[in-house]
């Protein structure tokens, strides 16, 4: 089997109803960064973090993978896929999807703030001031918030220098070092990328634009493999 390389964002799961970061109405337009999405707002005001949080994994909980997650996870009985994934939601796995590395934590689960090694698995529950670890420290998102390290992106590289083809859907690749794994996926494989926006990619990395959104970009996205395959 070929082994297709995925690097998802998150126009990947806008269709399924996930808000964005990015776009006009999305969630930075209702909350400023430095309030919710770094270690020393945390500090600052834990109740104001966990309870967006809260609220995004609640969302988590009422929404579903959308056909573009189903196909990545079909296309698993004609390739070897592995998903990188930009996004914090359990879509992918949702979809049936095996293999994914999530570069930017996992909105289901929380770790301790003391003993980063201790992760818990709390689905779509909320956490609050006071929950704490078996060791006693509080919880927080198991997020990689702006300012801290993305330890992922170790397991990534080699993930994305080994694909027979490499496939982006869904991001913007403003996000760094995210952004920076397409510059390790081999010159001569087939490279595609899905979105409905203008991505500026480097000219010289020759990728296939399919300007549509997840779900019928990844239609088109499959049939192009499949034919390719047999």
């Amino acid at each position: 089997m070929k082994k297709l390389v995925v690097l998802t964002g998150a126009g990947m799961s806008a269709e399924s109803g996930i808000s964005t970061f990015r776009d006009n109405d999305g969630l930075w337009n209702k909350y400023r960064i430095e309030e919710v999405a770094t270690p020393e707002a945390f500090e600052a005001n834990p109740e104001l973090v966990l309870e967006f949080y809260n609220f995004r994994r609640k969302q988590l909980g009422e929404v579903e993978p959308n056909e573009g997650h189903k196909i990545l996870a079909r296309l698993q009985d004609k390739f070897d896929v592995t998903i990188i994934t930009q996004n914090v939601d359990n879509l992918h796995e949702r979809a049936g999807s095996k293999n994914i590395l999530h570069l930017h934590g996992e909105l289901s689960k929380v770790r301790s703030t003391k003993y980063p090694e201790l992760i818990y698995d709390i689905g779509t529950k909320p956490i609050k001031v006071g929950d704490i670890c078996e060791k006693g420290a509080q919880l927080r998102p198991h997020i990689v918030w702006f300012g801290e390290s993305v330890p992922a992106i170790d397991e990534a590289v080699p993930i994305v220098n080994s694909a027979d083809i490499f496939v982006v859907i869904g991001t913007s690749l403003n996000v760094y070092p995210a952004a920076g794994l397409i510059m390790y996926a081999k010159h001569e494989i087939p490279k595609y990328l899905i979105d409905p926006a203008n991505v500026d990619v480097p000219y010289n990395l020759n990728f296939t634009v399919i300007k549509k959104g997840a779900s019928e970009g990844v239609t088109e996205l499959e049939e192009l493999l499949i034919n390719n395959v047999e």
